[in-house]
Order: structure tokens, then sequence, then C-alpha cells
């Protein structure tokens, strides 16, 4: 009787194999060109995300937290100055950085900050807007966003009653006379520039400019309308030197961080209505700075 063969499986062939690789690797390169896409379409949209981050971030955060983080320099005569004793802030801008609250409908919390720190403070997201009448020197002008100015003025010499070495402006730039200025301010830049004989003193905190006059390290100190201001409201010893021509009258604004074009929209309309409606004129004159009020 004929033996019936053992079953064997089919062999598959060769180029099924073949197939069936090819098919894998197929699926293989497929699902990581779509991993890639995927990964790609994710970098793109963080991309935008941080595009418009960056563009919006302050006015969203804002918007979000219902503060608004204002930098103060808290030692500015009629600006922003923390009275020592009561640590009660008063000035035109500690009056307007309240107007700012209310109408944006958001609580306002001041930061100290100074001319030195003034970028990093609002770089780093310390603040949000820095209302301390910034001057709107050509490298700030750089580094950070600026509103339309508020406030301008000129640079005024302070000294002693008496004084027999500084009696007017053009006793300031001569040999032997030492000219005080506070460091980070734009007086600083100025004066080096302006100086040919004077000796430039820059006054580091927590030296300061009155107590160098008062000692007699100095002749004459540099500032602006609004600190020359707390010298001679307070102190029956000083005088005020009065450059005989304008000698570098500059705007002042308020300075946000660089790029933050929706925000610093926003700040800049608040100023708009301020100079418009008598919000600024009115907290200008409240201060003793009505005489260098911009109102357009």
């Amino acid at each position: 009787m004929p033996r019936t063969p053992a079953w064997r499986p089919a062999r598959p062939h060769p180029l099924a194999a073949w197939a069936g690789l090819g098919l894998a690797l197929a699926a293989k390169v497929a699902l990581v060109a779509a991993l890639l896409a995927g990964a790609a379409t994710k970098a793109h949209a963080q991309a935008a995300a941080a595009t418009a981050d960056a563009q919006g971030r302050v006015q969203a955060r804002v918007q979000a937290s219902g503060t608004v983080k204002v930098c103060i320099w808290p030692d500015y005569y009629g600006v922003s100055l923390r009275h020592p004793r009561t640590q009660q802030l008063a000035g035109i801008d500690i009056d307007l950085a309240a107007e700012l609250g209310r109408d944006l409908k958001a609580q306002v919390q001041f930061v100290d900050s100074s001319f030195p720190t003034l970028v990093e403070d609002l770089n780093s997201g310390r603040c949000d807007v820095a209302m301390f009448a910034v001057a709107m020197l050509p490298q700030r002008m750089a580094v950070l966003g600026f509103t339309r100015p508020y406030l301008q003025s000129d640079i005024y010499g302070v000294t002693t009653k008496g004084n027999q070495v500084v009696r007017r402006w053009e006793d300031i730039d001569k040999p032997g006379v030492a000219v005080a200025v506070q460091a980070g301010t734009f007086m600083e830049p100025v004066m080096a520039a302006a100086l040919k004989h004077a000796r430039l003193v820059k006054v580091q905190p927590p030296a300061t400019r009155e107590r160098e006059l008062e000692a007699g390290r100095v002749d004459v100190f540099m500032t602006d309308y609004p600190y020359s201001r707390r010298l001679l409201d307070n102190a029956d010893w000083a005088t005020l030197v009065a450059p005989s021509t304008p000698f570098h009258v500059l705007p002042y604004a308020y300075a946000v961080k660089k790029d933050q074009t929706e925000w610093l929209a926003v700040v800049d309309a608040f100023v708009a209505r301020i100079q418009r409606d008598g919000r600024l004129e009115a907290a200008a004159r409240r201060h003793g700075l009505g005489p260098i009020v911009r109102l357009q």
C-alpha cells in the first residue's frame, strides 16, 4: 500500500518575504515622517506662540491678573517721592499711576527702581511700566519703548547761598570747580560731554548730591526741574543756578519693555487721554510741575 507523504508547510516565495519587508519598512518610514511632521508642526506652533507671547505678554498678564506693576524711583521729589518718616508716596506719577490703574480697572503695585536699574527692571519683568519722568535719551530709546512725552526739563545747577565759586551758570565749567551728578541720570552723560575744565563727580547711593554739596566736597550739583524744587522748597541754604539760555532740554515719558507693541499702545493712549482731559495738568500743578508739563 503506497505511503502517504508527510505534510510539510509550504515555503514562502522569496519575493513574498521581500515584499513583507518592504511593507514594514514603508510603514516605519511613514511613521517617522508623521512624527517629524508632527514635531515640525509643534515647533512651528510653539514658535508662533512665543512670538505672540513676546508681543502681548505684558498686556495679557495685566488683564489676567488685574494688577499693573509700576516702577518708580522713590527719591524723586514732585514725581515719585517716599516720605522718609511716613513712608507715604507722593508726586505727579503716583497720582497718574492711580489714574492708569483706574482706566485699566487694575490694581497698582509700586516697585522701587532707579535710573541705573531701569532697563533691567523692565526687561526682567519686575515691573510693567516705568512711571518716574524718564528722560528720552537715545541710549534708552534704543533698548526701551517710550510713550509720547508728558513733561520736559532743562538742566539746572544747585549750590549754596553765598557760594563764592559758583554764582551763575557761566561759573560752572571752570578749572577747580567740582560738579556733581547723580550716577545713572541723564545729567551724567550730558555733563561729561559738556564740561571742558571742571571736574565731574558721579554720586552713587547711599551718598547724595545734597550731602556732598553741604560738606563742601562739590561746588554745585546738576539736576532737573522737579528735583531742584526739593531743595528750594525744603532747604533755606540752597539756591538755583539756571542756564542763561536753553542748555539741554529733554522730554520725559513713560517707558516699557522693548517690542511690547500692544502694551505700549495702551500706555501711550492713556497719556494722550490725560493730556486732553485735564488730569495731567491738574496733577502737575498739585506737585509744582506746571511750568514743565507738556499737553501735546
